[in-house]
């Protein structure tokens, strides 16, 4: 007489139980995956942008190039430091090959002469002069403490991550002198900061820790999708 195993009421509760625990443990694995290659990827990126910037010092070397380089490599370790912490690997970087950054620039050359007057006055009197406006697209400067009018957005599909230097908001640029002044908004929160240009870099932008502490989502240290204006030229 053969025998067939039968389970109890209980017994397949329990097994069902057990199942969907397996699965929700799973998804809480790629969910913390997911975060933690994202946080690593920005890391990276930031480190790879520094180095650029290093090499383009030493490739054409100037009276400030050696305090430059020297605060480069303490922005380095730091973003190192950073990585170990974030569980990544210290030292990885993603550096942008030189090709990929020269289409960025011959526009950005050729712009002002002919875009930058009608970019700067008519949406600035517009943004004064709307009737609503102007107050949807200021609700991000608001809380960074941004304001004036609409600027001439440059360096189009750019990215933009942290340099790791401390002080007041500020930010470093490879197009632009020092004493620009560049409005970057995240698209992905609608925030925006406003911040002179200080210091030389290997991006169009690269905000300091201050800086893009006010535009940043939690745990991310890369703005994938931003946008990037120039305010006010430099002098």
């Amino acid at each position: 007489m053969s025998r067939k195993k039968t389970f109890s009421t209980r017994k397949k509760i329990a097994l069902l139980a057990g199942a969907a625990a397996l699965v929700g443990g799973t998804a809480v694995v790629m969910t913390g995956t997911s975060q933690a290659s994202v946080v690593c990827d920005g890391l990276a990126t930031a480190l790879g942008n520094n180095e650029s910037f290093i090499a383009a010092q030493k490739a054409a070397p100037d009276a400030l190039s050696e305090a430059r380089i020297a605060n480069r490599v303490a922005v380095i370790e730091e973003i190192k430091r950073k990585q170990t912490a974030s569980g990544c690997q210290a030292g990885e970087s993603n550096r942008p090959p030189q090709a990929e950054q020269l289409p960025a620039q011959a526009p950005v050359e050729q712009q002002p002469p002919a875009a930058e007057p009608p970019a700067a006055e008519p949406p600035a009197d517009a943004g004064n002069a709307g009737n609503g406006d102007a107050g949807a697209g200021d609700t991000g400067n608001a809380g960074s403490g941004d304001g004036g009018g609409a600027g001439e957005v440059v360096c189009a599909g750019s990215t933009v991550t942290l340099s790791g230097e401390a002080g007041a908001p500020a930010a470093s640029s490879n197009q632009f002198p020092a004493g620009t002044t560049l409005r970057v908004t995240n698209l992905d929160n609608d925030k925006s900061t406003t911040v002179q240009v200080t210091s030389v870099s290997g991006s169009c932008a690269l905000l300091n820790d201050a800086a893009f502490e006010q535009v940043r989502e939690p745990g991310k240290f890369l703005i994938r999708n931003a946008r990037i204006e120039r305010v006010q030229s430099a002098g």
